[in-house]
């Protein structure tokens, strides 16, 4: 992956980019989510993606993330723009569990689907697979076994997407994020070989 590509949505106020590893110190009140439940919108957190028009893809990256105050998280995103998006991460919670969860946002509405975790963990995989406009998201604790957090379709994610990383405090804090073994390969979604699809 060829970092000189990358492009930033909100650039944060401090960051390092090396083609190792890269950093992000968040900023507080930063988050990104669209409407639902809470009835809020947030679209201001710092996102890192590259462009493409591949079809068929996975990325892979790994998280560490120093959070220590609730709703920190950092993670993997498709940004397209505001109303059009998806993300997972780990989200801090307090001293005894986090969420590991997903967000997948179509046409201005969010949604969040979540499991627990312990609270010390501060390490987490994720791959993300494109095949045309449906997406799957895995992590992954040692970056060799993966499981499946979700599969989706995104109502605007059949051309060009964009796609990378971000990290964000949606409350009065400030937390190091950092994401190492960034990589881009073939689809490791396997093509589905189960039921067909109906006629249409």
């Amino acid at each position: 992956m060829d970092i000189k590509e990358l492009k930033w949505i909100r650039e944060p106020s401090e960051y390092k980019i090396s083609e190792e590893k890269i950093e992000i110190i968040t900023e507080p009140h930063t988050d990104l989510w669209q409407r639902t439940y809470y009835h809020f919108r947030n679209d201001n957190a710092p996102v890192l993606q590259w462009g493409t028009d591949e079809k068929y893809f996975s990325f892979t990256v790994k998280t560490e993330f120093f959070s220590k105050h609730r709703f920190d998280q950092c993670g993997i995103v498709m940004y397209l723009d505001s109303d059009n998006w998806l993300k997972a991460s780990v989200e801090y919670e307090n001293d005894t569990f986090q969420h590991l969860g997903s967000v997948v946002t179509n046409n201005g509405y969010s949604d969040w689907a979540t499991t627990e975790i312990p609270a010390d963990v501060k390490s987490m995989w994720y791959r993300f697979s494109r095949r045309e406009d449906d997406y799957c998201i895995e992590c992954s604790q040692d970056g060799v076994r993966f499981c499946q957090m979700r599969v989706c379709h995104m109502f605007c994610g059949g051309g060009s997407i964009k796609f990378g990383i971000y990290a964000c405090s949606p409350e009065d804090s400030s937390f190091r994020a950092v994401f190492t073994e960034l990589n881009v390969g073939e689809c490791r979604w396997a093509e589905h070989n189960g039921q067909k699809p109906d006629d249409i």
